[in-house]
């Protein structure tokens, strides 16, 4: 199972990259053509949303890109902001959860905490949702921040 890594920093100009390397990488790894336009669209709003969110908190820390193909073709998009904000969602599941505030933050929140870059952050879980069929969101087991994990299913050639 290959797997392609990336880590950038958090600066807009790096998410195009992010796109392309990602669908050349779903191309060769199997995902149909039919779909690499929604996988490109998904890791460019993750990746987004992984900027959008480090620059909101200030942070200067690497937003990290995982590409692999096993069964399916696999992206996770690892940021390092304390944000809260979660969605599940997977084939099997019949219902989406998406949690667009961050239930940590008080309601007396300071106006710069809920800066542009913070909102189309939560809001890029909602575009996530609607694009990807297999999307979960969750906080990192160590330490701060979100793994955003998509797949798409491959096509086989029986070589």
């Amino acid at each position: 199972m290959p797997t392609v890594r990336l880590s950038f920093s958090p600066a807009a100009a790096h998410v195009r990259t992010a796109r392309l390397v990602g669908v050349a990488v779903a191309r060769r790894a199997g995902v149909a053509e039919e779909l690499l336009e929604e996988v490109r669209l998904a890791i460019g709003e993750a990746c987004s949303r992984a900027v959008a969110l480090h620059r909101s908190h200030g942070l200067d820390d690497l937003v990290d890109v995982a590409m692999a193909d096993g069964d399916r073709f696999t992206v996770r998009v690892v940021d390092r902001a304390a944000n809260g904000a979660m969605v599940t969602r997977s084939p099997e599941d019949d219902e989406t959860v998406v949690l667009l505030s961050d239930p940590a933050l008080p309601l007396t929140t300071p106006p710069d905490l809920l800066a542009e870059e913070a909102v189309a952050a939560r809001m890029g879980l909602a575009l996530l949702a609607g694009l990807v069929d297999d999307l979960i969101v969750s906080e990192l087991s160590e330490g701060v921040g979100t793994e955003v994990r998509m797949s798409w299913p491959l096509e086989r050639s029986s070589d």
